[in-house]
Order: C-alpha cells, then sequence, then structure tokens
C-alpha cells in the first residue's frame, strides 16, 4: 500500500514534468539562418543589355547566356566555357559587375558562336540553305530566318508549307482534338443543315414543303416510340 507521502511525491513529479512540457512548447521557434549579404561593387549595375536582352545585374553569367533567344541550357554552358577561355570571365561571375568593353566582346561571341570551340549539333543552322555553312543566329535574327524559312515552303508548296498556309500543324501531331480552327462542329452543323433546307423549301409551302416537314417529323416519331413501348 502507498502512503500518503508516497502520493504526495507522485503528485509533485507529475506536476513538474506537466510544468517543463508546457515551457518547451511555449520556447520560440529556432531562427532561420539568414542569408550572407553580398557586398556590391561600386561599378554593379542593376540591369545590363546582353545581345539585345534586359537582365538583372543579379544573375550569374551561364544563367544570363540561357535567357537570350536562340541559346539554351547545353549551349549556354559551352559558350560561358568559350567566354571563361578567351575572356577570362568566370561563369559563377555577375552580370552586373561586367564593364562595357565585357559585354561588347560577349556579345561579338555570341554572334559569332560557329567560329568558336562549340560543337557543330547545338548550332540551330546547320547546312544554312543559301550559304550552306554552319551558322548559329540568336534573338531578332532568329526571328527573321525562321519567317524566311516559313516563306519559302509555302511558295515551293511543301507540305509543310501547305500546313503552315492553313495555320495547321506541321509535324504530323493529330487534329482530331486539338489544333482545330473554324466553326465548331457537330450541334452547330446540324442547325446549318436545317436551316439550309428550309431556305430551299418553296416560299408559297409548294410539293417540297410537305416533304420537308415530314422528313422533321420522322426523328420526333422516332422518339416517341420507345416511349410508348416502356409504358
Amino acid at each position: 500500500m502507498m502512503t500518503k507521502k508516497d502520493k504526495a511525491a507522485e503528485k509533485t513529479e507529475r506536476k513538474a514534468e506537466k510544468q517543463e512540457a508546457v515551457k518547451e512548447q511555449k520556447k520560440p521557434a529556432p531562427k532561420k539562418p539568414q542569408k550572407p549579404q553580398v557586398v556590391e561593387k561600386e561599378n554593379f549595375r542593376g540591369i545590363i543589355r546582353i545581345a539585345g536582352k534586359d537582365m538583372k545585374g543579379e544573375l550569374p553569367l551561364r544563367r544570363a547566356l540561357s535567357r537570350v533567344r536562340g541559346i539554351g541550357h547545353t549551349l549556354a554552358v559551352s559558350a560561358s566555357i568559350v567566354l571563361q577561355d578567351e575572356l577570362s570571365l568566370n561563369p559563377s561571375l555577375r552580370i552586373g559587375e561586367l564593364t562595357e568593353e565585357q559585354i561588347e566582346k560577349i556579345d561579338h561571341i555570341l554572334n559569332t558562336l560557329q567560329d568558336r570551340k562549340v560543337a557543330h549539333y547545338l548550332l540551330n543552322r546547320r547546312g544554312d540553305v543559301l550559304s550552306g555553312k554552319d551558322r548559329h543566329v540568336i534573338m531578332n535574327d532568329l526571328i527573321f530566318e525562321n519567317t524566311q524559312d516559313v516563306e519559302r515552303d509555302k511558295k515551293m508548296y511543301t507540305w509543310r508549307g501547305y500546313r503552315h498556309s492553313f495555320s495547321q500543324k506541321v509535324r504530323g501531331q493529330r487534329t482530331r482534338n486539338t489544333g482545330r480552327s473554324g466553326m465548331a462542329v457537330g450541334v452547330l452543323r446540324k442547325a446549318i443543315v436545317a436551316a439550309q433546307a428550309a431556305a430551299k423549301a418553296p416560299a408559297g409551302g409548294g410539293a417540297g414543303a410537305p416533304a420537308a416537314a415530314a422528313a422533321a417529323a420522322k426523328p420526333a416519331e422516332k422518339k416517341a416510340a420507345p416511349a410508348a413501348e416502356k409504358k
């Protein structure tokens, strides 16, 4: 049998445990470690224009190259290696720290990537139609070349040009569900057929009018017949 002293000791222990649990719950959550503040240089600029594209100066060089139209992730890595070899620029360098001379040199290199140590399969104009050489175009030049290719296909009346002229998909995609253009198919088509039949019928209710009325009444009779059978 437990004595009164033992019971009192147990109560005090339980109270102490509850108080400790409440204290632990009231403890403030640990603060998140703050990001180290980057000390910006005096010549740091917030917005930089590379190859005709405005970018934030906080972007690293490799990521900034991938923002240029015509340069993807893989080509951006190759281009950053070229810039590191020729201009001694670190790919992780923030572009806001670049000088005007360095930006001009970067623009020149990006516009002449076919003459650099870049794999030919990364270029977007391999075996050009006019020159027959491997080229790489970016930004507005890329848009112009694409439009010229489409217009050339239209004039030659190739299958791609035929599809382009009707604003249809070119690469063999399905067009039954997606890629539709024009008015919807189905209910509207039935309404159009009914309107055409009414327009062809004579205005005075001649011989054609009863035939059209009978044709319109047949579907109603078919619908009514199953209802009668159910009864």
